[in-house]
């Protein structure tokens, strides 16, 4: 017997193709050019949901599993299982299949996007890549932006319900972008502790020193490894990004205390003003007095 293959089609299930004449013609719109949503849907419990597409897609796919699992292969490489809690993008113009778990079926949000910003957001996600894993306080935030989506399309694809839409899109794919540069499970499980772990230590060692030895200790990776997966998850060298934290923090205490320049540089364990005074400025722009006496709100 022939296994039963379904590109959709199931209960319960929702799915909206914006029309490409309206789309071409809002796509124009600066709000709408930098990234849009063509199409967008939910497969529930979707037992025996599969899609080939050897020709790739004109968009940009995303697929976010809550519930089951399946799999993923693009251009004929790795099979990869996609399972709760889990989002892969797949490119443009990428050959691809996916299907649900005979066993566990998935129940996946969907949506196809395009823009001008699309490749930028989504940046990362390649035919080799994994699937990211998304934290689960992040978990309801992918439901909610889906249902506000669809929604808001059901009542009309007006310029402002497309417009409003893009905006949820960007900050859905601002979501996924996040979490596909968290360590995997598996490093989560080698190395003990993650980058979030790492930043909520040095928010709380910002009064005094932390060296880098101490920090890739406490990340347990070598100093090397540990420099290039913090720079890669934040764009600075962990050093620079401590210091800019404690900066940040020196901020704080001049809007909000009496203390002089002096007291809150020993405060956050700089003994010398006029250095801290000087990376102050060459953070921030100005000095930590012509910082005090901006107004602000």
């Amino acid at each position: 017997m022939d296994t039963i293959r379904k590109p959709d089609g199931f209960e319960s299930q929702k799915i909206i193709v914006l029309p490409d004449h309206i789309m071409k013609e809002a796509a124009r719109h600066p709000l709408v050019e930098p990234l849009h949503v063509t199409d967008i849907g939910y497969f529930p419990r979707a037992l025996h949901h599969y899609r080939e597409r050897p020709e790739g897609s004109g968009a940009y796919i995303l697929i976010y599993c809550v519930e089951g699992e399946g799999w993923y292969r693009l251009n004929g490489g790795k099979t990869y299982s996609l399972l709760k809690g889990q989002a892969v993008v797949i490119p443009p113009e990428t050959p691809h299949e996916y299907a649900s778990s005979e066993f566990h079926p998935w129940s996946i949000y969907w949506w196809h996007m395009k823009g001008t910003h699309a490749g930028l957001l989504f940046e990362g996600f390649t035919d080799a890549a994994e699937p990211a894993i998304v934290p689960v306080d992040q978990s309801r935030s992918i439901v909610e932006l889906f249902q506000g989506s669809y929604e808001l399309l059901q009542k009309g694809y007006t310029l402002n319900h497309i417009i409003h839409v893009s905006q949820l899109a960007g900050h859905l794919a601002a979501v996924i972008r996040l979490a596909r540069l968290q360590p995997q499970r598996g490093q989560h499980q080698h190395n003990k502790h993650d980058m979030e772990q790492t930043l909520r230590f040095m928010t709380e060692h910002l009064e005094g020193h932390v060296s880098l030895k101490e920090l890739a200790a406490y990340a347990n990776l070598s100093i090397p490894h540990f420099t290039f997966r913090f720079k890669e998850a934040t764009g600075y060298s962990p050093i620079d990004y401590y210091l800019r934290l404690k900066i940040q923090r020196a901020c704080q205490h001049l809007d909000l205390t009496g203390q002089s320049v002096k007291e809150i540089s020993h405060r956050l364990g700089f003994q010398d003003p006029y250095y801290f005074s000087r990376q102050f400025k060459k953070i921030m722009g100005k000095s930590p007095s012509e910082y005090r006496d901006t107004r602000k709100g």
